[in-house]
């Protein structure tokens, strides 16, 4: 499983969130050991951190997840998403398309509260992962 950087944000803020059900869901796939970390998650996550303590704090704990390899075929096929996405009228970032590349070669569904990640669904038919009932 891929986990967003929106829902990566969600569980590292302190105060409640209206979407606390994502981090429920968050917390149980770490339990499961499902939880792979793309670098460009990893990089996002640990841009902007104020100070080197936190930095450290942060590097050392996302190092427990998994890294999924990205090779060139993986950059091509983030293009080709990209390509097929603007010819439908969808939009957004390199970034967006790489997860989808590496989710969709690897068999993986996306975890993300990002709202252009169902767009991307209907014309790559990538598979998201929602918030399991069972969890709220």
């Amino acid at each position: 499983m891929i986990v967003g950087t929106s829902v990566w944000l969600l569980a590292l803020r302190r105060r409640l969130d209206k979407r606390e059900r994502a981090k429920q869901e968050l917390t149980a796939l770490i339990g499961e050991d499902r939880v792979l970390m793309p670098g460009v998650i990893r990089q996002e996550l640990l841009s902007g951190v104020r100070s080197a303590q936190q930095f450290r704090t942060l590097r050392d704990r996302l190092r427990a997840f998994p890294d999924v390899e990205v090779d060139h075929v993986d950059h091509e096929n983030a293009a080709s998403c990209f390509n097929e996405c603007r010819a439908r009228g969808v939009h957004r970032s390199n970034t967006d398309f790489l997860l989808c590349a590496l989710a969709l070669r690897r068999d993986l569904a996306i975890f993300t509260t990002d709202g252009d990640f169902p767009h991307y669904g209907k014309v790559l038919g990538i598979k998201l992962d929602e918030v399991r009932s069972e969890l709220g």
